[in-house]
């Protein structure tokens, strides 16, 4: 038995040379089930061979292999367990890192190979945690790893939506912790944040968010690799892909990720509104994809859209897709089952998805020969449909919020409890109450940020504390101890020595100055490795606490509430 899987991932790891759907037929003639023996000499063998793959590269709206130039399409599959497609998780703020779990990996990817993956989507990752044993088996077996940045408690909430420095930090940890892999292909920012004509002032938060982690990814000077947004299929669809390519390039996205769930049962290409968003996508100057489909209202799944999806009409505008899900789930998305000893087990939808994919072989265009044509989109206009303004809240800088708190004479007690911070920012936040946030807020419609509205919640709360104390001590002398707060402030001596005192002075004494000058902030982000490649089953970080939203007709306050709205793909630019 050993010796037969021992066999088999040896075929994986040539899957390159070989072939890997000689290999996909090899294993689903085998009776063998997938469990711990086939982990074990999967892990042995990955440990004595590593393969780096070809990067990915973009030139216009296509991706191609660097070396060869030939155009890469994604036959890609979505891995991981308990995340439903709109980034939620079903486990709370927990989450199981996939790529961490060495032990389901040597499991996963020959099956994977079954169905010619070669793109897999993951949701949250452990940006502390060693992945090298997942990512070596996945580039052995010629996978690339499309990674969403956030967490279920730490990435940009659609309703109360926030960029600061905390999921800055998220973010760019699972930057740097992943960028050592050749065969990671990218980030997505953000994941169906607006899904609502509601909530659309989000998306200037989310595009913020790219332009950072872009900025970021230069600044560090890791190789060229691109950072996109996976969006909903529906009525906002035009305005949310020309959002996020307009303006300049620093700032818009790489890649545009389509989950589309609109082929269901016995349809076609023009029942399905393919046809049709293939038309509207013929334009766009940057590659677009599938980012997750696979209707299951008709069951089992027989995945006729492939076919299409990697058609001729199809491949001249879209670089293929990711199948939704790999894991079978409450949702009854599955490929797979993974019973309690650990054995996975194909589900019809795979034995399905494996015909279809087996006959599909795009061939695209040669990069040489290609020269892209299209540019980027309009912005859209703001109307009563799309509220997010053209100007972007202002990149999280950690030297900046510090020399703002030196700077005050009433501060947080460090030891503030949560409870806490949301009875001060209902009270100080409230405009009845008077103009204590100013200096904090963020507002996405109407383009106008806080200098520190990007700061951290302890951080914005210690302003606030200080406007009010300020205020007091001015205005209102029977007020003994303005810097209180039942126990949660106190005094300091202010300092505003060095760059410090630029910064604090173009803020302004009311926080809403541009901040054109500042201090560098630091350039290392939560990640990390640590050792070992054991499962990692992460606790997200606390749900900072809300400002709520007091909606004035002047002031939308923002929050540092985070909820998952997930966000990950991306290629090297040329």
């Amino acid at each position: 038995m050993f010796r037969a899987a021992l066999a088999n991932i040896a075929l994986v790891q040539k899957a390159e040379s070989v072939g890997i759907y000689m290999l996909s037929l090899l294993l689903a003639n085998s009776k063998m089930r997938f469990g711990p023996t086939l982990a074990a000499a999967a892990t042995l063998v990955a440990a004595c061979a590593a393969a780096d793959v070809d990067p990915i590269v973009i030139k216009g709206s296509k991706f191609f292999y660097k070396t060869n130039g030939t155009e890469f399409f994604m036959r890609g599959v979505a891995y991981q367990e308990d995340y439903s497609s709109n980034g939620t998780i079903s486990g709370g703020n927990t989450y199981h890192d996939p790529l961490a779990d060495a032990r389901a990996c040597a499991r996963d990817v020959p099956l994977m190979t079954q169905l010619r993956t070669n793109t897999i989507r993951v949701y949250a990752v452990d940006p502390t945690a060693n992945h090298d044993e997942c990512m070596e088996l996945l580039s052995n077996a010629g996978i690339y790893v499309v990674a969403d940045l956030g967490e279920p408690s730490n990435s940009i909430n659609r309703d109360l939506p926030q960029w600061n420095q905390q999921i800055y930090s998220r973010y760019i940890g699972v930057v740097d912790n992943l960028m050592k892999y050749s065969n990671t292909l990218g980030f997505f920012a953000g994941n169906e944040v607006t899904n609502m004509q509601n909530n659309t002032e989000a998306s200037a938060f989310v595009k913020a968010a790219v332009r950072d982690v872009k900025a970021y990814i230069v600044q560090k000077e890791y190789r060229p690799i691109g950072v996109g947004y996976a969006t909903n299929d529906d009525d906002l669809r035009s305005d949310l892909a020309d959002y996020f390519n307009c303006g300049d390039a620093a700032s818009s996205i790489d890649f545009w990720g389509y989950n589309i769930y609109s082929w269901c049962g016995d349809s076609s290409y023009r029942e399905s509104s393919y046809q049709a968003r293939t038309q509207e996508f013929s334009t766009y100057n940057v590659p677009v994809f599938f980012a997750e489909y696979g209707c299951n209202t008709v069951q089992p799944r027989q995945f006729d859209e492939v076919a299409a999806l990697y058609g001729t009409e199809m491949t001249r505008v879209w670089s293929g897709g990711i199948v939704y899900m790999y894991y079978q789930e409450a949702n009854d998305y599955g490929l797979v089952s993974v019973g309690s000893d650990d054995q996975a087990t194909r589900l019809p939808d795979f034995t399905a998805l494996s015909s279809q994919i087996a006959r599909v072989n795009p061939t695209g265009v040669v990069m040489a020969s290609y020269s892209p044509t299209n540019s980027p989109q309009p912005c859209p206009s703001q109307d009563s449909t799309w509220a997010a303004n053209r100007t972007l809240p202002p990149s999280p800088n950690n030297a900046v919020c510090d020399c703002m708190v030196k700077s005050l004479n009433c501060t947080v007690r460090s030891d503030i409890d949560d409870d806490a911070i949301t009875t001060n920012f209902d009270y100080l936040c409230d405009p009845s109450n008077g103009d204590y946030c100013s200096g904090i807020l963020a507002n996405g419609s109407t383009g106008v940020y806080g200098a520190y509205s990007m700061c951290n919640s302890k951080e914005r709360l210690a302003w606030a504390f200080n406007a009010f104390f300020m205020d007091q001590t001015r205005n209102n002398q029977q007020n003994t101890d303005p810097c209180d707060f039942d126990g949660a402030g106190r005094t300091q001596r202010p300092e505003t020595a060095g760059t410090c005192r630029s910064v604090v002075s173009q803020a302004g004494d009311s926080g809403t100055g541009s901040i054109t000058s500042a201090p560098s902030p630091a350039t290392t982000g939560s990640g990390g490795s640590s050792g070992g490649g054991s499962a990692s089953s992460s606790t997200g970080a606390a749900n900072v606490l809300a400002i709520p939203a007091f909606n004035s007709g002047i002031l939308q306050m923002a929050a540092d509430v985070t909820i998952a709205a997930l966000v990950g793909a991306g290629f090297v630019l040329l």
